[in-house]
């Protein structure tokens, strides 16, 4: 309920606003790009800032989320979900084009052009696409939900592999330990469609598999 109300209330400026999740996309869907934290709930720091809405974050901050803590927030045509408990820095300068989900989880909608993801176990390179990540010491989660990604392992970066994928094809377990894959198959957990239509939606975009009947009353 702590995530639905943090949703039900993002568009409304902070203050409470008696709409469903479905009433929200649609809302969203309709608004301009805005920049910076969209909503948050619990314990959220930009660069050691307590988080406050309409807060700016820009290439060369890091965001951190506290125990049951949750932020969404806009940085140029890209948009984001951030859960509890997790650091995520962004690069600037030459490194603009980086992100580094140091530890927790991350749901990511990303505008045209190249852009790079650090994660413990690997460097993913991508183009225009939506993923979910969950990033631990042993190994990292990835869902490429669309787009295109070119993966390569942290500790072998001559080991890359190419996905493409339309609709949750192909989420696995990233593993850089030795003598491990790679890769490893995995189900499609801990994020939905509904949240990335909302923050494609944040940016002025609908994501690639809405169509007719969207959204879905469950699923993905």
């Amino acid at each position: 309920m702590d995530r639905r109300r943090m949703l039900t209330t993002l568009l409304a400026g902070g203050a409470a606003a008696p709409l469903a999740l479905h009433g929200l996309v649609g809302e969203a869907l309709a608004r301009d790009a805005r920049q910076g934290l969209r909503g948050f709930h619990g314990d959220v720091t930009v660069n050691g800032a307590p988080a406050h809405f309409g807060m700016d974050i820009q290439p060369g901050d890091a965001v951190r989320t506290g125990n049951g803590a949750e932020a969404i927030y806009v940085i140029g045509g890209d948009a984001f979900m951030q859960r509890g408990s997790s650091h995520i820095a962004f690069g600037s300068g030459a490194a603009a084009d980086l992100m580094r989900v140091i530890t927790g989880r991350l749901l990511s909608v990303f505008a045209r052009g190249q852009r790079r993801i650090a994660t413990p176990a690997a460097t993913i390179g991508i183009r225009g696409t939506g993923c979910y990540i969950e990033a631990g010491e042993e190994k990292t989660y990835f869902c490429l939900c669309y787009g295109d990604a070119e993966i390569a392992r942290a500790g072998d970066p001559a080991q890359v592999e190419t996905i493409r994928t339309r609709h949750h094809d192909r989420p696995m377990w990233l593993h850089d330990q030795a003598g491990s894959e790679m890769m490893t198959a995995a189900s499609v957990i801990n994020h939905t469609d509904a949240e990335l239509t909302l923050l494609e939606g944040l940016v002025g975009r609908r994501p690639p598999f809405a169509g007719t009947g969207w959204p879905p009353d469950q699923g993905y």
